[in-house]
Protein backbone atom coordinates (compact mmCIF):
# COMPACT_ATOMS: atom_id res chain seq x y z
CA UNK A 1 0.00 0.00 0.00
CA UNK A 2 2.79 2.43 0.86
CA UNK A 3 4.67 1.64 -2.35
CA UNK A 4 1.53 2.23 -4.38
CA UNK A 5 0.51 5.41 -2.53
CA UNK A 6 3.90 7.11 -2.65
CA UNK A 7 5.52 5.64 -5.75
CA UNK A 8 2.98 4.32 -8.23
CA UNK A 9 -0.40 6.02 -8.04
CA UNK A 10 0.81 9.66 -8.05
CA UNK A 11 2.32 8.97 -11.50
CA UNK A 12 -0.70 7.13 -12.92
CA UNK A 13 -2.32 10.14 -14.58
CA UNK A 14 -5.65 9.21 -16.16
CA UNK A 15 -7.10 10.97 -19.18
CA UNK A 16 -10.88 11.15 -18.76
CA UNK A 17 -12.97 12.10 -21.79
CA UNK A 18 -16.28 13.96 -21.67
CA UNK A 19 -18.65 15.10 -24.39
CA UNK A 20 -20.48 18.30 -23.46
CA UNK A 21 -23.79 18.81 -25.31
CA UNK A 22 -24.62 22.50 -25.79
CA UNK A 23 -27.85 23.83 -27.23
CA UNK A 24 -27.19 26.27 -30.05
CA UNK A 25 -23.47 25.53 -30.26
CA UNK A 26 -22.12 27.19 -33.41
CA UNK A 27 -20.91 24.78 -36.04
CA UNK A 28 -17.42 26.27 -35.85
CA UNK A 29 -17.15 25.19 -32.19
CA UNK A 30 -18.40 21.65 -32.83
CA UNK A 31 -15.69 19.25 -31.68
CA UNK A 32 -13.60 21.90 -29.90
CA UNK A 33 -11.48 20.11 -27.29
CA UNK A 34 -10.69 21.64 -23.90
CA UNK A 35 -8.23 20.16 -21.39
CA UNK A 36 -8.42 21.07 -17.70
CA UNK A 37 -5.19 21.04 -15.71
CA UNK A 38 -5.63 21.55 -11.98
CA UNK A 39 -3.70 21.32 -8.72
CA UNK A 40 -0.31 20.47 -10.19
CA UNK A 41 1.47 21.66 -7.01
CA UNK A 42 4.88 22.15 -8.59
CA UNK A 43 7.76 21.73 -6.15
CA UNK A 44 11.45 20.94 -6.66
CA UNK A 45 11.03 21.60 -10.38
CA UNK A 46 8.55 20.05 -12.79
CA UNK A 47 7.95 16.77 -10.93
CA UNK A 48 7.18 13.38 -12.46
CA UNK A 49 3.34 13.59 -12.48
CA UNK A 50 3.61 17.00 -14.15
CA UNK A 51 6.01 15.62 -16.78
CA UNK A 52 3.64 12.75 -17.48
CA UNK A 53 0.79 15.23 -17.81
CA UNK A 54 2.77 17.27 -20.32
CA UNK A 55 3.36 14.15 -22.39
CA UNK A 56 -0.37 13.40 -22.34
CA UNK A 57 -1.23 16.95 -23.39
CA UNK A 58 1.22 16.67 -26.28
CA UNK A 59 -0.54 13.47 -27.32
CA UNK A 60 -4.08 14.83 -26.90
CA UNK A 61 -3.37 18.19 -28.57
CA UNK A 62 -6.34 20.09 -27.05
CA UNK A 63 -7.49 23.33 -28.65
CA UNK A 64 -7.83 25.16 -25.33
CA UNK A 65 -6.09 24.45 -22.01
CA UNK A 66 -7.55 25.78 -18.75
CA UNK A 67 -5.33 25.86 -15.65
CA UNK A 68 -7.71 25.93 -12.67
CA UNK A 69 -5.39 26.91 -9.83
CA UNK A 70 -2.75 25.57 -7.42
CA UNK A 71 -0.26 25.09 -10.22
CA UNK A 72 2.51 26.04 -7.78
CA UNK A 73 2.90 26.37 -4.02
CA UNK A 74 5.37 29.25 -3.57
CA UNK A 75 6.81 32.13 -5.55
CA UNK A 76 10.06 30.20 -5.97
CA UNK A 77 8.31 27.96 -8.49
CA UNK A 78 7.30 30.74 -10.89
CA UNK A 79 10.03 29.81 -13.40
CA UNK A 80 8.67 26.25 -13.33
CA UNK A 81 5.15 27.64 -13.85
CA UNK A 82 6.40 29.34 -17.02
CA UNK A 83 8.14 26.19 -18.22
CA UNK A 84 5.12 23.99 -17.48
CA UNK A 85 2.69 26.42 -19.11
CA UNK A 86 4.80 26.75 -22.25
CA UNK A 87 4.63 23.00 -22.78
CA UNK A 88 0.98 22.66 -21.70
CA UNK A 89 -0.44 25.30 -24.03
CA UNK A 90 -3.53 24.68 -26.10
CA UNK A 91 -3.38 24.97 -29.87
CA UNK A 92 -5.64 28.04 -29.81
CA UNK A 93 -5.48 29.52 -26.30
CA UNK A 94 -4.51 28.91 -22.67
CA UNK A 95 -6.00 30.55 -19.57
CA UNK A 96 -5.30 30.28 -15.84
CA UNK A 97 -6.83 31.30 -12.50
CA UNK A 98 -5.59 31.59 -8.93
CA UNK A 99 -5.75 28.73 -6.45
CA UNK A 100 -5.58 29.05 -2.69
CA UNK A 101 -1.89 28.05 -2.59
CA UNK A 102 -0.80 30.86 -4.92
CA UNK A 103 -2.86 33.37 -2.93
CA UNK A 104 -1.61 32.06 0.43
CA UNK A 105 1.98 32.32 -0.82
CA UNK A 106 1.44 36.03 -1.48
CA UNK A 107 2.20 35.82 -5.19
CA UNK A 108 1.00 39.09 -6.66
CA UNK A 109 -1.18 39.24 -9.73
CA UNK A 110 1.64 40.99 -11.56
CA UNK A 111 4.18 38.26 -10.85
CA UNK A 112 1.84 35.35 -11.47
CA UNK A 113 0.39 36.97 -14.57
CA UNK A 114 3.88 37.57 -15.95
CA UNK A 115 4.91 33.97 -15.31
CA UNK A 116 1.87 32.75 -17.22
CA UNK A 117 2.32 35.33 -19.98
CA UNK A 118 5.91 34.20 -20.57
CA UNK A 119 4.54 30.67 -20.96
CA UNK A 120 1.88 31.76 -23.44
CA UNK A 121 -1.15 31.88 -21.14
CA UNK A 122 -3.36 34.61 -19.68
CA UNK A 123 -4.24 34.87 -16.00
CA UNK A 124 -7.90 35.73 -15.40
CA UNK A 125 -8.82 37.37 -12.08
CA UNK A 126 -12.53 38.16 -12.13
CA UNK A 127 -12.23 38.64 -15.87
CA UNK A 128 -13.55 37.15 -19.08
CA UNK A 129 -11.58 36.42 -22.23
CA UNK A 130 -12.81 35.34 -25.64
CA UNK A 131 -11.58 32.69 -28.04
CA UNK A 132 -12.73 33.12 -31.64
CA UNK A 133 -12.89 30.21 -34.06
CA UNK A 134 -14.06 30.97 -37.61
CA UNK A 135 -16.24 33.81 -36.38
CA UNK A 136 -17.76 31.87 -33.44
CA UNK A 137 -16.83 33.04 -29.94
CA UNK A 138 -16.18 31.07 -26.78
CA UNK A 139 -15.97 33.14 -23.58
CA UNK A 140 -13.85 31.93 -20.64
CA UNK A 141 -14.72 33.53 -17.29
CA UNK A 142 -12.11 33.14 -14.57
CA UNK A 143 -12.77 33.94 -10.91
CA UNK A 144 -10.39 34.77 -8.09
CA UNK A 145 -9.68 32.20 -5.40
CA UNK A 146 -12.53 31.72 -2.91
CA UNK A 147 -10.55 31.04 0.29
CA UNK A 148 -7.74 33.57 0.00
CA UNK A 149 -8.99 35.96 -2.67
CA UNK A 150 -12.15 37.82 -3.63
CA UNK A 151 -14.22 36.16 -6.34
CA UNK A 152 -16.45 38.75 -8.01
CA UNK A 153 -18.85 37.27 -10.52
CA UNK A 154 -20.48 40.62 -11.23
CA UNK A 155 -17.16 42.21 -12.20
CA UNK A 156 -16.25 39.23 -14.36
CA UNK A 157 -19.65 39.27 -16.05
CA UNK A 158 -19.49 43.01 -16.74
CA UNK A 159 -16.22 42.54 -18.58
CA UNK A 160 -17.62 39.64 -20.59
CA UNK A 161 -17.78 40.28 -24.35
CA UNK A 162 -20.59 38.87 -26.44
CA UNK A 163 -20.12 35.15 -27.08
CA UNK A 164 -22.24 32.22 -28.20
CA UNK A 165 -20.85 29.90 -25.46
CA UNK A 166 -19.46 30.69 -22.01
CA UNK A 167 -17.44 28.54 -19.59
CA UNK A 168 -16.55 29.45 -15.99
CA UNK A 169 -13.46 28.57 -13.98
CA UNK A 170 -13.32 28.67 -10.16
CA UNK A 171 -10.81 26.86 -7.96
CA UNK A 172 -13.00 25.82 -4.99
CA UNK A 173 -16.27 24.10 -5.95
CA UNK A 174 -18.14 25.10 -2.77
CA UNK A 175 -18.62 28.55 -4.28
CA UNK A 176 -20.96 27.08 -6.89
CA UNK A 177 -23.56 26.37 -4.19
CA UNK A 178 -23.22 29.95 -2.92
CA UNK A 179 -22.81 31.95 -6.09
CA UNK A 180 -24.92 35.08 -6.49
CA UNK A 181 -27.56 33.96 -8.97
CA UNK A 182 -29.15 36.21 -11.58
CA UNK A 183 -25.88 38.15 -11.83
CA UNK A 184 -24.96 36.26 -14.96
CA UNK A 185 -26.69 33.76 -17.22
CA UNK A 186 -25.75 30.12 -16.55
CA UNK A 187 -22.70 29.03 -18.53
CA UNK A 188 -22.43 25.83 -20.55
CA UNK A 189 -20.34 24.36 -17.71
CA UNK A 190 -18.25 25.29 -14.68
CA UNK A 191 -14.81 23.78 -14.04
CA UNK A 192 -13.32 23.49 -10.55
CA UNK A 193 -10.53 21.62 -8.77
CA UNK A 194 -9.14 21.91 -5.22
CA UNK A 195 -10.56 18.65 -3.81
CA UNK A 196 -7.88 16.33 -5.28
CA UNK A 197 -10.75 13.85 -5.29
CA UNK A 198 -9.87 13.18 -1.65
CA UNK A 199 -6.27 12.25 -2.63
CA UNK A 200 -6.04 9.41 -0.06
CA UNK A 201 -9.22 7.34 0.09
CA UNK A 202 -9.30 4.41 2.46
CA UNK A 203 -12.17 1.92 2.08
CA UNK A 204 -15.20 2.57 4.32
CA UNK A 205 -13.74 5.88 5.58
CA UNK A 206 -15.04 9.19 4.21
CA UNK A 207 -12.25 11.07 2.42
CA UNK A 208 -10.73 14.11 4.10
CA UNK A 209 -11.33 17.26 2.09
CA UNK A 210 -9.80 20.72 2.55
CA UNK A 211 -11.96 23.76 3.32
CA UNK A 212 -13.74 25.11 0.29
CA UNK A 213 -14.92 21.77 -1.11
CA UNK A 214 -18.39 21.75 0.42
CA UNK A 215 -20.33 18.68 -0.68
CA UNK A 216 -18.24 18.15 -3.80
CA UNK A 217 -15.65 15.42 -4.32
CA UNK A 218 -15.03 14.70 -8.02
CA UNK A 219 -16.71 14.36 -11.38
CA UNK A 220 -19.95 15.80 -12.73
CA UNK A 221 -22.68 17.53 -10.72
CA UNK A 222 -25.87 18.46 -12.55
CA UNK A 223 -27.91 19.81 -9.61
CA UNK A 224 -26.00 23.10 -9.61
CA UNK A 225 -26.58 26.46 -11.32
CA UNK A 226 -24.85 25.00 -14.37
CA UNK A 227 -23.21 21.63 -14.98
CA UNK A 228 -20.14 21.47 -12.72
CA UNK A 229 -17.08 19.30 -13.20
CA UNK A 230 -14.68 18.83 -10.26
CA UNK A 231 -11.26 17.59 -11.33
CA UNK A 232 -9.10 15.33 -9.13
CA UNK A 233 -6.03 17.29 -10.20
CA UNK A 234 -2.48 16.25 -10.99
CA UNK A 235 -0.31 16.78 -7.93
CA UNK A 236 -0.44 16.23 -4.20
CA UNK A 237 -0.50 18.59 -1.23
CA UNK A 238 0.85 18.14 2.30
CA UNK A 239 1.32 14.37 1.92
CA UNK A 240 2.99 13.46 -1.38
CA UNK A 241 0.84 10.39 -1.87
CA UNK A 242 -2.38 9.21 -3.51
CA UNK A 243 -4.34 6.09 -2.71
CA UNK A 244 -7.38 4.84 -4.66
CA UNK A 245 -7.52 8.29 -6.25
CA UNK A 246 -5.20 8.66 -9.28
CA UNK A 247 -4.45 12.06 -10.81
CA UNK A 248 -6.65 13.18 -13.66
CA UNK A 249 -6.44 15.12 -16.92
CA UNK A 250 -10.02 15.70 -18.13
CA UNK A 251 -10.59 16.49 -21.81
CA UNK A 252 -13.96 17.96 -22.81
CA UNK A 253 -15.33 17.93 -26.36
CA UNK A 254 -18.08 20.43 -27.21
CA UNK A 255 -21.01 18.93 -29.12
CA UNK A 256 -24.13 20.45 -30.64
CA UNK A 257 -27.34 19.45 -28.89
CA UNK A 258 -30.72 19.81 -30.61
CA UNK A 259 -32.63 20.19 -27.33
CA UNK A 260 -31.96 21.05 -23.70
Amino acid sequence: MLADAFGVEPRRVQVTRHEVPIVGLPEALEGLRIAQVSDVHLYDGVHAPAQITLNLIARERPDVVLLTGDICETGDELPEVTEFTRRARGAIATFAIYGNWERAAGITEGKLGSAYERGGARLLVNQTATVEVQGARLAILGLDDVLQGNPDLAAAAVSAPQAEVTLWMVHEPRWVDRLPRHVAAPPAMILAGHTHGGQIRFPLIPPWLPPGCGRFLEGWYHDTYAPLYVCRGIGTADIRARFRCPPELPVFTLRRSPAR
